[in-house]
């Protein structure tokens, strides 16, 4: 448990960091990466664009989904640039836990003026 809230509590922070520079109105690309860099600049172990099968009887078949940040293989970070965040993009995160058997998951939508009414958590 202690972990997992320094962890997030990293995560976090890095992500708040981006937005500070940043700001709204850019493409969920360009925080993807800025983001990605921050974390690995903060020691994290992070992977970008994660590859996450359906299994199907027993069959991994890729649908095509993929995973925008995987942190220290234990929380998805699943990244948008909207006007507001919906119902499907909340659908989306939760499916990507249960895919990748994850217990955390942060929804961030960067396109905010605070970046704190931009962020969902989510744990299974």
């Amino acid at each position: 448990m202690f972990y997992e809230k320094e962890l997030t509590g990293k995560i976090l922070r890095c992500a708040y960091s981006v937005h500070s520079e940043l700001g709204p109105g850019l493409l969920e690309k360009t925080y993807e990466a800025c983001l990605f860099y921050e974390l690995r600049e903060c020691g994290l172990y992070v992977e970008k664009q994660v590859e996450l099968p359906v299994c199907y009887k027993g069959v991994e078949i890729d649908v095509g989904y993929r995973i925008d940040l995987f942190v220290e293989n234990s929380v998805i970070l699943e990244l948008k640039s909207v006007e507001e965040l919906t119902d499907i993009h909340t659908a989306q995160l939760l499916t990507y836990l249960k895919l990748a058997e994850c217990k955390i998951g942060y929804l961030m939508n960067f396109n905010v003026r605070s970046l704190k009414s931009g962020i969902k958590r989510f744990v299974l």
